[in-house]
């Protein structure tokens, strides 16, 4: 009787990973710790460009993580250790003069800000933040941000202070 009960577990655990990997890959990470020389910091990002997603740690724990999208090229979205420079609500864009809050806006709703350096300059351009195309997360399709589901650039904006550091890697 024990053999069989066995067996049904394994079954029914089997299927539920082939059906639902987010929630088996997800458990699996959610018990790993970030690298020692970053669980230092209260808040940290680390954005990994090889599955697209923004995983999210406080204290060297990972609270979450999300699906995004990145750059179109691999040398679109810049690696390194950067950092949250700004945080702004409904921020313009500037690029097609489309105002904040506008539904037609690219940035969503939530953008953070990034102080990122590129052959030795400081460039603002970059950022975290949502997206007018929700359809495109998940996918190398920006100029070099990173996008977001909006309702999960809201969440994270409300987590993180300015000043995070946010690591970019292939």
């Amino acid at each position: 009787m024990r053999r069989r009960a066995y067996g049904i577990t394994f079954l029914l655990a089997a299927v539920i990973a082939f059906l639902f990997p987010s929630i088996t890959a997800g458990a699996a990470a959610a018990n790993t710790l970030l690298d020692a020389k970053y669980a230092k910091y209260e808040h940290f990002i680390v954005i990994d460009k090889s599955d697209n997603r923004l995983y999210y740690y406080q204290e060297g724990k990972l609270i979450k993580s999300f699906a995004v999208a990145t750059g179109k090229k691999a040398s679109y979205t810049p690696e390194g250790l950067f950092s949250i420079r700004e945080k702004i609500k409904n921020r313009p864009y500037y690029k097609e003069k489309i105002k904040g809050g506008d539904p037609k806006n690219p940035l969503g709703d939530r953008w953070l800000g990034l102080k990122v350096t590129v052959n030795g300059k400081i460039s603002y351009a970059y950022g975290i933040h949502g997206t007018n195309n929700e359809n495109s997360i998940g996918k190398y399709v920006s100029g070099g941000c990173i996008r977001m589901h909006n309702v999960s650039v809201r969440w994270l904006y409300d987590q993180v202070p300015v000043g995070t550091p946010v690591l970019i890697r292939k």
